[in-house]
């Protein structure tokens, strides 16, 4: 199996593979509609790339009418769901 180049920007990256997503059954189903719309979608996609944290891709979602929380769209960081790889951006934080 090839990998092509991937985008990976506040939290996600598009890659070749899936896994099985460490989720509830019923929050793993929304996670997973998401991350296929999210690759069809490309404002959506977009919004996803630049939202900050977990909790704000889990509100994102939320406004579209898919439930999750951004815990668990944390613990499925390193997980591939189709052509998109779930990963957890550690950023330095703001030093005054």
């Amino acid at each position: 199996m090839s990998r092509r180049a991937t985008d990976q920007v506040g939290g996600f990256s598009e890659d070749a593979g899936h896994v099985v997503l460490p989720c509830t059954p019923m929050s793993l189903e929304q996670l997973k509609d998401f991350l296929l719309r999210m690759q069809q979608d490309g404002t959506l996609k977009q919004q996803v790339l630049s939202a900050a944290t977990a909790d704000d891709v889990a509100q994102i979602a939320l406004k579209l009418g898919y439930e999750f929380s951004g815990d668990e769209l944390l613990r499925a960081s390193g997980q591939r769901f189709d052509r998109v790889t779930v990963r957890k951006n550690d950023l330095p934080g703001e030093y005054n």
